[in-house]
């Protein structure tokens, strides 16, 4: 019989929670999903990326990650380690104006989330493209991994994610 580990609950978890906002309450949509065994290193993945119904300028983007010492913590059941996964929320928009932009968007993720570290925005362009039209990606992590006491979380969570979505889409 398989045994489901951490990782694999919080994955079924946010699935669920995620494509009933995209199929039941019709308030997203789902542009990517990623689920992904990495053989090589014994890690974990799972992502899935959407955005505002109606509002394709800005995407979110959930990320679970396991690594092999998570995974071998709980097969193994080490007393010492607790297992769980890395938790990564990432934004993706173009912006025009780097400086009030880029300051703005900082502080919509500080007032909502009130992280612990702080998000990270890094901007690309593409040669030959627009000269005034940057990609920006914004990753919010957080201090400490998640483990299924906070699968009641995610609602919420998810919440925090459409609100950062509308006020992302105003910028």
């Amino acid at each position: 019989m398989f045994d489901p580990t951490v990782f694999d609950n919080l994955k079924v978890a946010m699935e669920n929670e995620v494509y009933d906002l995209d199929n039941l309450d019709s308030r997203i949509e789902i542009t990517q999903r990623i689920d992904r065994l990495e053989m090589s290193v014994m890690s974990r993945e799972f992502g899935v990326q959407f955005r505002l119904k109606g509002h394709p300028g800005v995407t979110a983007e959930v990320r679970l990650k396991a690594d092999l010492s998570n995974l071998a913590a709980e097969i193994l059941e080490l007393e010492d380690q607790i297992p769980g996964c890395r938790l990564l929320l990432r934004f993706e928009m173009e912006i025009h104006e780097i400086e009030t932009q880029c300051s703005r968007i900082e502080d919509i993720l500080i007032q909502i989330w009130k992280p612990d570290l702080r998000p990270v925005q890094t901007l690309s362009l593409i040669y030959g493209g627009k000269a005034s039209t940057y990609h920006n990606r914004v990753e919010l992590r957080f201090s400490r991994q998640i483990n299924e006491d906070q699968m009641e979380d995610i609602p919420e969570l998810l919440e925090h994610i459409l609100l950062t979505l509308v006020e992302l889409n105003k910028v």
